[in-house]
């Protein structure tokens, strides 16, 4: 067995799984360990990329119903007109091709970013490193994640213009996103490495994956709430007909039509279903990614 963890607790892995994963890592990717000097940090990247993309790829899937509730709530055709509960699997294929590669994309950049800097500066500008680390990764993901939303979207929405449908429509929403995703990482990933900071030092202890993925969950749910207004915006533009003026899909602009509609309950249609899926969703993936992150150093002590 294998122990890590401090205190009077440990968290064990059975030898059996470290093995088997080390034996398919030297097997499958020998690339990886063939220079000394370049070794840890080639398996290190390897990790994050492939920890981030199974996990974001593994919530996508299993919690995309909620997904779609949320965006049928959202779209300006109305729930029932956009499907109601029916079809709640639609769009599901962008999702397996690009959730992965999204993910993993964010993990890479954000790792990379905090190795690179977290040398070189306090201890006291972690939280803004962890804001400037995350806003960063988020526009990077974006290039890969907004063609992804806006075909899925559209799919959930049952918004069908395959004879009007061209390539700048893929990133129809681009900015959009970005301003939604980036509050939403600044408010999270800090929140999440407050929170493991905080129950670790009161625990005395390491703090475990599962707990991390608790740490995860909570810090999901409150950026989800807060930010919903602007994924509301962002489902608008990326389900709007492309001959809508441009006046017309600005932001403030949809906020304004949102709100003199709807009132403001509308600027947070599908909060339910947003918050309970990035919810579950940040207990999943912020779990699988630690418990990666966490079997890598006992698969390679040499890289702690």
């Amino acid at each position: 067995m294998r122990e890590i963890g401090g205190g009077n607790q440990n968290y064990v892995y059975p030898d059996y799984r470290v093995l088997i994963i080390r034996l398919w890592i030297l097997t499958q990717h020998k690339c990886l360990l063939s220079d000394e000097k370049i070794r840890s940090y080639n398996i290190v990247n390897y990790f994050y990329f492939e920890a981030g993309g199974t996990a974001g790829t593994f919530v996508d899937i299993a919690l995309f119903p909620l997904d779609t509730l949320k965006t049928r709530l959202q779209s300006a055709q109305g729930f029932l007109k956009t499907g109601g509960f029916t079809g709640l699997y639609k769009g599901i294929g962008p999702v397996i091709v690009g959730s992965a590669p999204t993910a993993a994309l964010f993990f890479l950049t954000y790792e990379e970013i905090k190795t690179i800097l977290k040398p070189r500066i306090s201890m006291d500008y972690y939280t803004p490193l962890h804001m400037g680390a995350a806003a960063i990764s988020e526009i990077v993901a974006c290039l890969l994640r907004v063609p992804v939303e806006v075909i899925k979207q559209r799919r959930q929405a049952q918004v069908h213009d395959k004879k009007s449908f061209d390539f700048k429509l893929l990133y129809r929403g681009y900015w959009s996103t970005v301003l939604r995703d980036m509050p939403f990482s600044i408010v999270q990933f800090p929140l999440w490495e407050y929170f493991k900071k905080s129950y670790s030092f009161y625990i005395e202890r390491e703090i475990y994956p599962v707990e991390s993925a608790i740490c995860g969950a909570i810090a999901g749910g409150i950026s989800a709430a807060v930010t919903t207004p602007l994924d509301v915006v962002k489902t608008r533009i990326m389900l709007s007909n492309r001959m809508l003026l441009s006046s017309e899909l600005k932001i403030l602009n949809i906020l304004h039509g949102v709100y003199v509609k709807n009132g403001f309950h509308g600027l947070f249609a599908g909060f339910g279903p947003r918050v309970m899926w990035i919810t579950l969703g940040g207990f999943i993936f912020f779990g699988v990614y630690e418990e990666a992150k966490v079997l890598t150093h006992i698969i390679f002590p040499m890289l702690k």
